[in-house]
């Protein structure tokens, strides 16, 4: 699915070996355990890369798989899942207008064998492990093969052939057809509307990725609709833009605190093409795949950007280090999210993956730049088989505190009330936690979960440190039961409330208790 892109210069296999003096100083110190951290991980359904299993078409057993992988993941620290629900325009998610994925069910339009909705249910399941879920859609795609005759004979290939070009052998939506671009932004809105989604995420496919020999074909489309563009290239950036223009626009209206994000190729352009290029020397996002993402964040239009950092730090045609350095400086205050390849990990092709460090150091870089705000790890199932001990390091280093979201404060910068009449008891080998629910803050939204600090003894309140968090809870019950205390010890405990984009509120005073 996300391959990294071949370079047609060859590299130096024993590219990223052993740290240079330079790195080594970068990473020796960093901000370890950050209190706010996005920790996400994509959940592929295309293909069955990572659920359900393939050819696992029953659904109580596609239901326990998924618990297992968000456990999983909530174990190691994730905190969002970008889960995807649109592969080839088809759908994870029964409110739709496009039919039933056969990744789903094995034939395109056929329901689940008892009836559910995976992606209600995978909401559900994400919101009580505290984590965020981000509802992925892939815009353009519409097959993912040639099998053609195998769709359904409700698939929009087939109500409107007239919207699509193929290109090495699978069909794709034309973007430069007016009506292509108000369907794309209709079927993400039935999302928006009928799920609690906690964002809207799309990926790095947009105009295909060049393939020898092959053509786009859309100079019908470019003469009827492309009158005001010389080239036809300008034309093809600019039809990507007007959608994501019309999809930020859309989503903002219909929920003002729904996030909007897109993980874009790493290289936005190369500066030998463009002098606000990044020193790169690979394919390119601009002039290729005709995706301007350094203007869709610009703009405004976008609230993270996430592009898909896909090689090891020191590599010579694209260099993480650079590239997180270049993506920093053109974020325009909006978030950045860096994708890294868990999937490349122990790979043969570029040794410096073999490292057991190299993940491990691209996470302390990151840290180390204050216009970073996070992760976002492909894939699933890579994350899962815990490649050179990397799922471990995030528990036991990395990730061993619990972190909240970045806040958007462009979205919404008014915090919650103070809960009320916070308490605390001792009861057999547990503190019993109660408060009241805070009144309503001044924009009228009510509260959507809670921090709980702990603090051992004599320790000094400090809830800006992530080892004090003692649970984040992503729902309005006015109760915890703390069942990790010791007989003999004094804890104290202080409360805050949190909204929908994870605004704090002020701390409740502090309660004192000692366990008998």
């Amino acid at each position: 699915m996300r391959l990294y892109y071949l370079f047609t210069i060859l590299v130096l296999l024993l590219s990223g070996l052993t740290k240079t003096s330079a790195q080594t100083a970068t990473t020796a110190a960093y901000k370890a355990d950050p209190k706010r951290e996005f920790r996400g991980v994509w959940v592929a359904t295309v293909e069955n890369i990572d659920w359900p299993a393939k050819g696992n078409v029953n659904t109580d057993s596609q239901k326990q798989q998924l618990i297992n992988i968000l456990n999983a993941h909530q174990q190691t620290g994730i905190n969002a899942v970008m889960f995807q629900v649109r592969p080839a325009a088809d759908a994870f998610y029964a409110k739709s207008r496009e039919p039933w994925s056969k990744w789903l069910t094995g034939k395109q339009g056929q329901a689940p064998d008892q009836v559910y909705d995976p992606l209600d249910f995978a909401i559900t399941e994400a919101h009580k492990r505290n984590m965020e879920l981000h509802a992925w859609f892939n815009p353009y795609r519409a097959t993912n093969d040639g099998k053609f005759s195998a769709l359904s004979p409700k698939h929009i290939t087939n109500t409107k052939p007239e919207w699509f070009f193929i290109y090495g052998g699978i069909k794709l939506f034309n973007p430069g057809i007016p009506e292509v671009r108000e369907y794309i932004v209709r079927v993400i809105l039935d999302v928006v509307d009928n799920y609690d989604i906690d964002g809207v995420h799309m990926d790095d496919y947009f105009y295909p990725y060049a393939i020898a020999g092959q053509h786009i074909n859309d100079a019908d489309a470019y003469k009827q609709y492309g009158g005001a563009f010389n080239d036809i290239r300008d034309w093809r950036r600019n039809n990507v833009d007007l959608l994501i223009k019309m999809l930020s626009d859309s989503i903002h209206k219909h929920k003002p605190h729904m996030k909007f994000g897109i993980s874009p190729f790493g290289i936005w352009a190369n500066k030998f093409q463009n002098p606000d290029g990044s020193d790169t020397h690979g394919g390119d996002s601009y002039y290729e795949l005709y995706a301007d993402s350094r203007k869709w964040i610009k703009e405004g239009w976008l609230d993270y950007i996430n592009p898909q950092l896909y090689w090891p730090m020191n590599y010579p045609n694209a260099d993480f280090d650079k590239l997180v350095d270049w993506w920093s400086d053109n974020t325009y205050n909006r978030h950045l999210y860096v994708g890294q390849a868990a999937y490349r990990i122990n790979e043969r092709k570029v040794l410096a993956f073999k490292r057991p460090g190299e993940m491990p150091d691209q996470i302390k870089y990151l840290r180390n730049n204050p216009r970073v705000q996070g992760s976002v790890y492909f894939s699933s199932t890579s994350l899962l088989d815990n490649r050179l001990g990397f799922t471990d390091s995030l528990k036991q280093t990395y990730y061993r505190h619990p972190a909240l979201p970045p806040v958007m404060l462009w979205l919404d910068s008014v915090p919650p009330n103070i809960p009320r009449n916070f308490a605390a008891k001792a009861l057999n080998k547990t503190v019993r936690l109660t408060w009241e629910t805070p009144l309503l803050a001044a924009d009228k939204e009510p509260v959507y979960g809670y921090v709980i600090y702990r603090f051992e003894g004599t320790e000094k309140i400090d809830l800006g440190d992530a080892k004090n968090i003692l649970h984040i809870q992503y729902n309005s019950e006015p109760a915890y039961n703390d069942t990790t205390v010791q007989r003999g010890k004094t804890y104290s405990y202080v409360i805050t409330a949190i909204d929908r984009l994870k605004n704090e509120s002020d701390r409740s005073p502090t309660l004192a208790v000692t366990v008998q």
